[in-house]
């Protein structure tokens, strides 16, 4: 008769085989997912999310807003300050609904960031058009960069 060994594989971390806190990871991260929208949530600091370019004489900035109107949103440019506001309103309203997943935003939103130069506040071209919100917004004439000859 023949004699076989069998090798069982466990992985073993610091506190032996298998990992203690996997289940109170786990239990973490369903509370995490139940509790999401209740209260503030960690969107809000950062909502809506932005980007920027930089050109030679402005910067533009985009964001999305989708199911909003041009007359839902406050923008305001203050010296190297760019500020937007607004709020989602809740067209769902119907208290019957037994939602499975609500991911759309709602409520108020504001958002503020700090630009690397002033803006001249008289040319600031915004423009709202299929749920993006384009903001052209141009240094002051004096404090362009101005490129300088060199003489020999």
């Amino acid at each position: 008769m023949e004699r076989r060994t069998t090798m069982l594989h466990t992985r073993f971390g610091p506190f032996g085989a298998g990992d203690p806190f996997a289940d109170m990871r786990r239990v973490q991260g369903e509370m995490n997912r139940l509790f999401d929208g209740l209260g503030t949530s960690r969107r809000t600091s950062v909502y809506p999310p932005v980007n920027f370019w930089i050109g030679e004489d402005s910067i533009v900035m985009t964001t999305e807003l989708p199911g909003l109107s041009e007359s839902d949103i406050d923008l305001v440019v203050q010296d190297t300050v760019v500020s937007i506001r607004g709020e989602f309103t809740d067209r769902d309203t119907d208290e019957e609904i037994a939602w499975h997943r609500r991911e759309r935003p709602k409520g108020k939103f504001s958002r503020s960031v700090e630009l690397p130069f002033r803006i001249d506040a008289e040319q600031v071209d915004a423009r709202f058009e299929h749920g993006v919100l384009t903001v052209e917004m141009q240094r002051p004439e004096d404090e362009k960069p101005k490129r300088i000859q060199i003489k020999s």
